[in-house]
């Protein structure tokens, strides 16, 4: 009886162990190439406001963070920066600044999302016809899977 309770638990164990690889390294293997450094600054360079995304935010940790430099125009927001993978990561433009999970879900509702994010090492997503970035101030990354924050910065 004993060695099958320790079979059992060691199974599942394993089976444990490689669904959180699974979670993990997935969005690594199917995510887009980014575009190249040229792409990025050639986007950015039209920039009316910028910002910063930091590692040490309060609501960031080891395996959700952002870094890097954030452009904003009125046609589209370049990321020129890293972001820890992860699955179904999304870009929103929120009234007011955030650093946690907690105080983005009070201001999600205020918030628009304009796409998600496939590639972690900097990407160009365009902002959709009728969203004026100026009704907005910051740029947050959420995990829409999780409900977990990823980073933010403050562009005004």
């Amino acid at each position: 009886m004993k060695k099958i309770l320790l079979l059992a638990a060691t199974h599942l164990a394993t089976l444990g162990v490689g669904f959180g690889l699974g979670v993990y390294l997935l969005p690594i293997l199917v995510a887009e190439r980014a575009p190249d450094a040229t792409q990025l600054a050639a986007a950015a360079q039209s920039a009316t406001h910028s910002a910063t995304f930091r590692k040490d935010l309060p609501g960031s940790d080891s395996l959700h963070w952002g870094t890097g430099t954030i452009s904003v125009t009125p046609q589209r927001i370049v990321h020129q920066g890293e972001l820890a993978p992860g699955p179904d990561y999304k870009i929103y433009l929120a009234p007011s600044y955030v650093e946690t999970d907690a105080d983005f879900r009070k201001i999600k509702a205020q918030s628009v999302q304009l796409g998600s994010i496939k590639s972690y090492n900097g990407f160009i997503t365009e902002v959709p016809a009728g969203v004026n970035i100026e009704d907005y101030d910051t740029v947050v990354i959420w995990c829409e899977a999780f409900g977990k924050f990823i980073t933010a910065g403050k562009y005004r």
